[in-house]
């Protein structure tokens, strides 16, 4: 299979066709089918089919070898770990404790990144992973996370009270009865 592309040229103007096309024989002759019609794809997608073909035999190869005329890959922002730990901590409860408005997502995300790192490094830690994706929250910076100790210490005993309410209506797996 192979892409068969050329340029014809009527009164001056140049048209270009790309044909989706296999070879086979026939009574001892090469002869060839059109598979496809690609003539109205973008140049870029008959390149990329194109560059698909060549290494057909091996793609994956390809796309981890970083070859020359292939693809750029490029590491996205991480957000395994950060959405594990916020489902976690919602499962806890710990979500609802903090609340949904701004500040408790800025204190849910200092005890995301504690986990993970220091607290010095919470965020720079966030600049390299889906903070807004996993928690809805994007934006922040050092003075955002001290502030936000301030309002943790002052909302401590309600935060606390709420994480005991809903623990205690919910029985544990250690209960003896």
């Amino acid at each position: 299979m192979f892409i068969d592309s050329s340029v014809t040229r009527v009164n001056g103007k140049a048209y270009a066709r790309h044909l989706l096309r296999e070879t086979y024989r026939e009574d001892g002759k090469v002869k060839h089918r059109t598979l496809a019609n690609l003539t109205h794809c973008k140049p870029e997608e008959v390149e990329a089919i194109r560059l698909a073909l060549k290494y057909k035999g091996d793609l994956g190869h390809m796309l981890a070898s970083g070859v020359e005329d292939g693809p750029e890959l490029k590491q996205g922002p991480s957000v395994g770990a950060v959405w594990l730990l916020s489902q976690l901590a919602r499962e806890l409860g710990l979500v609802a404790a903090l609340g949904s408005d701004r500040q408790g997502k800025l204190a849910l995300w200092q005890v995301v990144a504690r986990v993970q790192g220091s607290r010095l490094s919470a965020a720079r830690l966030a600049g390299g992973c889906a903070v807004g994706a996993a928690l809805g929250m994007i934006g922040f910076d050092e003075d955002d996370l001290y502030a936000n100790l301030d309002w943790l210490a002052d909302n401590q005993a309600d935060i606390e009270s709420r994480l005991a309410d809903k623990r205690l209506r919910r029985p544990t797996s250690f209960s003896t009865t």
